[in-house]
């Protein structure tokens, strides 16, 4: 997952209810619960913080964003509206779009599995034990 920040939870209403790339951007960063001027500090430019007049540009889309802010504003704020809002634009369903797993999460899905079936295969042979001992 590449989100750094803590993830804040964006719907696919929240999405589409936006009319332009820029009210998305004010979505994510609305939906992380950080004012625009932590998140415009938080985007360092050359060592400087995001100006106002910058992020009022990519907003009002007078001013493109490239990809590196994009992907600094959306881990920095935890979510990932103005890509799912690019994506809703272009037509996709939101719905059915999921995340890769990464390896972590793999790993650990992995051992929960495992974790799972460990556990029913106990409680098998606890069943078994006590059906012995009432038998007896």
């Amino acid at each position: 997952m590449n989100q750094l920040g803590f993830p804040s939870v964006v719907t696919t209403q929240e999405i589409a209810r936006e009319k332009t790339l820029g009210g998305a951007i004010e979505l994510c960063a609305k939906a992380s619960g950080k004012e625009p001027k932590d998140v415009m500090e938080a985007l360092k430019v050359d060592g400087k913080a995001l100006d106002k007049a910058q992020w009022s540009r990519w907003k009002s889309g007078e001013e493109g964003v490239v990809w590196p802010k994009f992907a600094a504003l959306m881990d920095h704020c935890g979510n990932d509206a103005p890509l799912l809002w690019m994506l809703h634009a272009r037509g996709y369903d939101l719905s059915s779009l999921r995340r890769q797993e990464s390896e972590t999460e793999k790993a650990l899905r992995t051992v929960q599995e495992e974790l799972a079936r460990e556990r029913a295969e106990r409680e098998v042979e606890r069943r078994l034990f006590r059906e012995m001992r009432t038998t007896a």
